[in-house]
């Protein structure tokens, strides 16, 4: 299981979300599938600390919204 910021956009319209999965290419699916259409685009660089989940605390595809990004 990962965990991983994706920026969501459309324009001039950006946010970023944190979405935990079992890949990242399953992370990405997922954020697409709640935002088609958008732009999406992993967000670099990946924080060693929270990218691998040992024991996940919900199932697959859960997702955060963070701050807008900049």
């Amino acid at each position: 299981m990962v965990r991983i910021a994706v920026e969501v956009g459309s324009g001039a319209v950006r946010y970023r979300v944190a979405v935990q999965a079992e890949t990242i290419r399953r992370a990405l699916e997922i954020v697409e599938g709640l935002n088609p259409g958008r732009e999406l685009r992993v967000t670099f660089p990946i924080d060693p600390e929270t990218f691998f989940v040992k024991e996940p605390a919900t199932v697959d595809g859960e997702i955060e919204r963070e701050k807008p990004a900049a």
